[in-house]
């Protein structure tokens, strides 16, 4: 019997914006996916040929990277940072819109203009030092996995990177953004491996890319 393919998504915004694309391109998730309550990682799909996880976005990215898992969906943020040769992000879904910026306190902090050391509290360590040492600043990263707009005001960091979509938790936090790293959308990512090898893999990005042109 043939092994179904894992189909890897994260929990969160991007997933109620996935869910009706999926759909469409007949990954639908067994009746349970759909409780908020049920804790579970894994489930079956109408499809006896797929299941899907629900996972972090990060390990979105790692499960596809890997094999683990074959398709996935995530935010161009997520493939940007990892940068896995092993990843290819084949479709623009062209939901999920947010984008990846640096926020500082409004109340002001030390200018970048001439500084050649800042402390930036984020998740995106990687995407962070480039951005800024194409400004010829170097970037002390602290990572952190949430509550990034606090960090300025306890001193942890003078800045902070993270995804921003409509701002009003940087405005909640005293946090202005002053520049955006990246516009990101979501994409449908597979394994190099397994799109070459599984005909399945190619078929459900034929059809993703047939829903979201």
């Amino acid at each position: 019997m043939t092994k179904p393919l894992t189909f890897a998504v994260p929990k969160g915004r991007i997933l109620d914006e996935a869910l009706p694309l999926m759909a469409r391109a007949g990954v639908v998730p067994e009746a349970g996916f759909h409780d908020k309550a049920n804790r579970s990682l894994s489930f079956a799909c109408e499809d006896p040929g797929l299941r899907v996880i629900r996972v972090r976005a990060f390990d979105v990215a790692t499960f596809v990277a890997h094999g683990a898992a074959q398709v996935g969906i995530v935010g161009a943020d997520v493939i940007e940072e990892f940068d896995y040769s092993d990843l290819y992000a084949p479709v623009d879904l062209d939901i999920g819109y947010c984008r990846l910026s640096v926020a500082e306190p409004a109340s002001g902090v030390d200018p970048i203009d001439g500084a050649t050391h800042v402390r930036v509290a984020t998740k995106y360590p990687n995407l962070t030092r480039r951005h800024f040492e194409a400004r010829g600043v170097q970037a002390e990263c602290v990572k952190l996995n949430g509550a990034m707009e606090i960090a300025p005001e306890l001193g942890l960091a003078g800045r902070i990177v993270d995804l921003v979509s409509s701002g009003q938790t940087l405005k909640d936090n005293g946090l202005v953004e002053v520049s955006t790293i990246m516009e990101i959308t979501a994409r449908l990512i597979v394994n190099r491996a397994a799109l070459k090898t599984d005909p399945r893999v190619a078929a459900l990005v034929e059809q993703f890319r047939e829903i979201a042109g």
